[in-house]
C-alpha cells in the first residue's frame, strides 16, 4: 500500500523537508570584487578560513576579497631543463667521454644509418 501512496510525487524533483525547528550555522558575508568592476556576496560560516580569491560569478574571472590581503604567492620551483637533468646524472668530465666515443663511431662508419628516400629526394 505505502508502494502506491508515494507514486507520481516527484520524488526526486520535490523536498518534503521543512526548515521548521532547525538551527542553521552562523553565516557571515564576504564581499569579492573581479577585474571587471563586478562585485557580489559569498556566504561563509563564522568558522571558516576565508579565501583571498574566488571565481566571479558574473564573468567566470578571477575576484579578490575586498578589504583583505591579496592571495599569498606560492614558492614555484625553477624550471628544470634537459641540460639540468642531464647534469643531476652525469658529471662534464663523463659527458665529453661519452662525446668522444659517439664521434669515433659516427667518423668510422661502424654505424650504419639508413636514409629514407624522401630525406634523399629534399637534399638532391
Amino acid at each position: 500500500m505505502s508502494e502506491r501512496a508515494l507514486r507520481g510525487t516527484r520524488l526526486v524533483v520535490t523536498s518534503y523537508e521543512t526548515d521548521r525547528g532547525i538551527d542553521l550555522a552562523p553565516r557571515q558575508a564576504v564581499e569579492y570584487a573581479c577585474e571587471n568592476g563586478h562585485r557580489f556576496e559569498m556566504p561563509f560560516s563564522v568558522e571558516a578560513d576565508i579565501p583571498a580569491e574566488w571565481e566571479c560569478k558574473a564573468c567566470g574571472a578571477q575576484a579578490l576579497l575586498v578589504d583583505g590581503d591579496g592571495p599569498e604567492e606560492k614558492k614555484g620551483k625553477p624550471a628544470r631543463t634537459h641540460w639540468d637533468m642531464l647534469m643531476e646524472r652525469r658529471t662534464r668530465e663523463e659527458l665529453e667521454e661519452v662525446l668522444a666515443e659517439r664521434l669515433a663511431v659516427l667518423r668510422s662508419g661502424a654505424m650504419n644509418i639508413a636514409v629514407h628516400p624522401r630525406d634523399s629526394r629534399k637534399s638532391a
